[in-house]
């Protein structure tokens, strides 16, 4: 029972970091890491929110080779 607890945190905290990701791919604002004082919560944040980056180019690098999506020509 705590492994799952442990996993669905873990999955959980992956798709916020996604998320985040996303918002800074699609508007421009990224979250300040600098205004962490501690500088092993701060490395910790930046690896976080990198995690974030990879899923999300994984997400989108899936997406263009897959039949199910197609580029919206309105932008």
């Amino acid at each position: 029972m705590a492994l799952g607890k442990i996993v669905h945190y873990a999955v959980d905290a992956v798709l916020v970091s996604t998320v985040v990701a996303g918002i800074r791919r699609s508007s421009g604002f990224a979250v300040n890491t600098t205004l962490i004082p501690d500088p092993t919560m701060r490395s910790f944040a930046d690896r976080f929110l990198g995690v974030g980056e990879t899923i999300f180019d994984m997400a989108a690098a899936t997406s263009v080779n897959s039949d199910y999506f197609r580029k919206d020509s309105r932008r």
